[in-house]
Order: C-alpha cells, then sequence, then structure tokens
C-alpha cells in the first residue's frame, strides 16, 4: 500500500522532500500535486515504473509522457527548441502548460512517442514541485493522474489511496489542486497548435 506523505505547500519539509526524492531514486512510482492537478512521477527512463502508469492508465506506446523540469536551463538536453519557441515557453513558465517539442538523441526512446519522436515539457509554478526538482537534480518523468472512464483527474489524495494506492508507492498530500490537466501545446511542427485546452489559457493560439 502507498505511503502517504503531508507536505507543506508553501514551505515544504526538506527532511520529506528527501524522503520522496530518494523514494523515486529507487524506483518508486508516486502520485504527487502540480500547479494544475495531479500526476504520476517516476525517475527518467524507469522502465518498470513506465510500464506501470501505461498499465494504470491503459494507454499504449503512443502515449506522450511528459518530462517535468525545474527551469528552462534542462529542456536543451532533452528537446530541440527553435528561438521562437523558445521565447514562447519562457513566455508561458513556470505555469499550467506543456509543450510538444522534436526529442534529442539524448533522450531515451522508450519515452519519446514512437511515430513523431516529440517529447512533452513542462515547467510547473508549484513550490514542493521545484524542491523536489531541486532535490533531485533532474527532471521528473511525468503523466497526468487520470484514470480510464473518469472525466477528471484526481485531485484527493485520499481517493489515490483508495483506488490505486496498492498500485504505486507514494502518496504526497500538499493541499487542494485544480480539477483540470495542462494546457497542451505543440510546438513541433513550426507552429502552435493547441492539443488540449486545460487550466492554462490558450485563447491568444486559437
Amino acid at each position: 500500500m502507498a505511503k502517504l506523505i503531508e507536505v507543506h505547500p508553501q514551505d515544504p519539509q526538506p527532511r520529506r522532500v528527501r524522503k520522496i526524492v530518494d523514494r523515486i531514486r529507487d524506483g518508486a512510482l508516486i502520485a504527487y500535486p502540480t500547479d494544475s492537478s495531479y500526476a504520476f512521477g517516476c525517475r527518467i527512463g524507469d522502465k518498470k515504473a513506465i510500464e506501470r502508469i501505461h498499465r494504470i492508465r491503459r494507454t499504449d506506446k503512443r502515449h506522450n509522457f511528459t518530462l517535468v523540469c525545474e527551469d528552462l536551463s534542462e529542456i536543451s538536453v532533452y528537446a530541440r527548441v527553435d528561438n521562437w519557441a523558445y521565447r514562447l515557453i519562457k513566455s508561458l513558465t513556470p505555469g499550467p502548460y506543456t509543450f510538444i517539442l522534436p526529442a534529442t538523441r539524448q533522450l531515451p526512446k522508450m519515452l519519446q512517442n514512437p511515430k513523431r519522436r516529440t517529447i512533452g515539457i513542462r515547467v510547473p509554478d508549484h513550490k514542493l514541485v521545484s524542491a523536489m526538482l531541486d532535490e533531485l537534480g533532474e527532471p521528473i518523468m511525468s503523466s497526468t493522474l487520470s484514470l480510464p472512464g473518469d472525466e477528471h483527474p484526481l485531485t484527493d489524495p485520499l481517493e489515490i489511496e483508495e483506488r490505486i494506492g496498492h498500485e504505486i508507492e507514494v502518496i504526497i498530500d500538499c493541499g487542494p489542486t485544480g480539477l483540470e490537466p495542462t494546457s497542451i501545446l505543440d510546438l513541433s511542427g513550426g507552429a502552435v497548435e493547441v492539443l488540449r485546452t486545460g487550466r492554462g489559457d490558450v485563447s491568444q493560439f486559437t
């Protein structure tokens, strides 16, 4: 059964943040809050954790995973970013947006969209997530915590524990999150394509 860890939303306790990050390094699959909704999280390239996300969400290899980054300095390692795309991402981050970009060769193929060779990139505006990323020293592999048949992502840690607590290792309780997932902007084709309208305002692109 998953361990429920309570963390202060505005002043995350360093000891608890280190405990969470240690579990991620050891191969744990976690449920954690972001500035949009809850998400699954694991270490980059953790094949077993990624396979579990596919199984829980009932997704296939075409599913777009997201790298949750601390800031823009990490993006160029994993994705190719043109100048215009970089300026746009900078103007919208940190915030509730996921950007689809062409993957670099450094990114394991199992994390890329198999046909398009793309990856989602995200820089959330959330103090706990920032603290986790700073302690981990690399992005977190992530996917929205949406379960099959549900209209919205899960937002209540107790409900997450009840429904999938037997399938993951850690659930972080950091207070309420929103009901909406991120807005997804595809920047891989040389222009902005809105793939999903979520919490982030996309009115300027429609």
